[in-house]
């Protein structure tokens, strides 16, 4: 949020700065993976079943060879009966 607020110009205190560099990496890494974990909690509450086995499952699902074949028309043709 501090970002925006500089970015956009509103609202910055002048203790601001002084409270920014008080707080410790370690402090804001685990602020940081527990938002992370909130958000993944709300999109399961968010899902149903059915929808989230298909996204857990998407990686996993056969697709079909393209059709035709790799071989296109501008390909060299490796028998050499061409004009």
């Amino acid at each position: 949020m501090g970002f925006l607020r500089r970015l956009l110009g509103g609202g910055e205190t002048p203790g601001h700065e002084r409270e920014a560099g008080s707080i410790d990496p370690a402090e804001l890494d685990a602020a940081e993976r527990e938002h992370e974990l909130e958000m993944l909690r709300a999109d399961q509450e968010r899902l149903d079943e059915l929808t989230q086995r298909q996204l857990r499952y998407a990686k996993y699902a056969w697709e079909p060879p393209a059709q035709g074949g790799e071989k296109r028309a501008e390909d060299n043709d490796s028998t050499g009966s061409g004009g």
